[in-house]
């Protein structure tokens, strides 16, 4: 065995494991492990009766509020299984003070996840919080709106059934980042040339509607990786990167980023593909193999994400992962998505349909540049084959007019056509 996120092991009893029940209690609830060392070897404990009683004075005196908790005496009475489960009276306290976890380590939770925390015991969300402002507009909103659902009439009961507004509080968040003007962070785009050195553009959508953001966005977008050929009398619109997917990958970060973090969704466009990085992590309540793998959908912006449902942005359960994957099913070089404790990263490559190269082919292909040629000694070291076969494959793989091959022996250098 071996400690996790959500296993700790205590080979003594000493009050550092109540940070853990903390941490524990405040998020995702969790496992400790008493008289076990921390290569997960069973010690034993000396009396394990006592320490029960032990374990649960410290918990009942020292936590606030009462965690939920069980104990179980295992490994013929040798050792104590603590088993602490995801309360809903948080925070949950030790010495005024909350924890989480962080891997295999325990740390005290920094300002906003406090707020956090404050507002999940409370069962209120951060966009259903009031809005600092409250003179707003909605010219962006009632316009798409028409367009999208057909309806006309535009006043505060249509913002009451989107949730939007109520008597008492009168504008939520979700109002305000949807208002025609507000002060909220938007998305902060960079479109570099051959190398990141080299800026071609960067533009800031900030401060307004987050359908605007969206919209401006996807102009951008269109300008760098879309083009027309003609066919004849014909013009046929052609796309380096599936535009759907680029709409998910923006539409997931709006929806799913936190707002109260005072951050930019941050877009690279390169050459190759197209980085998006959403500020906040993923909400409490989903780990990051069931958001990938789209199984399950917490919505951190629940009325943020019908507002996009209704206008037809987004499927409100949760599919833009899958969607995005999909798009890509057929493609040599597939998306990439990187979930941290404080950013969810989309990364779409320019699409390119496999050409019939075989699976060792498309091994050296993901190891090859569209713009920097590359001599043998680049490639053959990071492939499972030797020297030999991969200059083999390199040569047939020139034959098929995938790779432009360039100068003779030792000189020999291989770029993707």
């Amino acid at each position: 065995m071996r400690e996790t996120r959500i296993l700790e092991f205590k080979e003594t009893i000493t009050n550092t494991f109540l940070k853990t029940v903390s941490a524990f209690s405040n998020y995702d609830g969790g496992t400790i492990l008493f008289g076990v060392d921390d290569d997960g070897n069973v010690k034993g404990l000396p009396d394990v009766k006592q320490a029960c009683l032990d374990i649960e004075n410290k918990i009942n005196d020292s936590i606030s509020p009462q965690p939920n908790y069980t104990l179980e005496i295992q490994n013929n009475n040798q050792t104590i299984k603590l088993i602490v489960k995801s309360g809903i009276q948080k925070p949950y306290l030790y010495k005024s003070k909350a924890y989480k976890r962080n891997d295999t380590v325990t740390l005290e939770v920094n300002t906003l996840e406090f707020s956090r925390l404050v507002l999940d015991g409370k069962n209120i969300r951060f966009e259903e919080l009031p809005c600092k402002d409250q003179e707003l507009s909605f010219e962006i909103l009632h316009r798409k709106l028409k367009e999208s659902i057909q309806i006309e009439t535009f006043n505060q009961d249509t913002l009451k059934t989107l949730n939007l507004y109520d008597n008492v509080n009168g504008f939520n968040n979700a109002a305000g980042l949807l208002a025609d003007k507000n002060h909220f962070p938007g998305i902060d785009i960079v479109k570099f040339g051959e190398s990141i050195s080299i800026i071609q553009k960067r533009v800031t959508f900030e401060n307004t509607s987050v359908l605007d953001v969206y919209e401006r966005a996807l102009a951008v977008f269109r300008d760098y990786y879309q083009y027309e050929v003609i066919q004849g009398a014909d013009r046929k619109k052609m796309e380096k990167i599936p535009e759907a997917a680029f709409r998910e990958a923006i539409a997931n970060a709006l929806i799913h980023r936190g707002w109260d973090v005072d951050s930019h969704i941050k877009v690279s466009m390169l050459n190759d593909r197209i980085e998006v990085v959403s500020p906040g992590g993923l909400p409490s309540g989903i780990t990051a193999e069931e958001y990938l793998s789209g199984k399950l959908s917490v919505l951190r912006n629940r009325n943020l994400a019908n507002v996009f449902y209704r206008l037809g942005f987004v499927e409100i359960f949760g599919t833009g992962i899958t969607r995005i994957k999909q798009l890509y099913a057929e493609g040599l070089t597939k998306p990439d998505f990187e979930v941290s404790e404080n950013a969810i990263k989309i990364v779409l490559p320019i699409f390119e349909k496999n050409t019939n190269l075989t699976e060792d082919e498309k091994v050296i292909y993901k190891l090859l540049s569209k713009t920097m040629l590359k001599p043998i000694s680049e490639i053959a070291p990071y492939v499972p084959f030797g020297k030999s076969k991969t200059t083999q494959l390199l040569k047939a793989m020139g034959k098929k007019g995938v790779v432009t091959i360039e100068g003779k022996g030792r000189g020999t250098k291989y770029i993707i056509k």
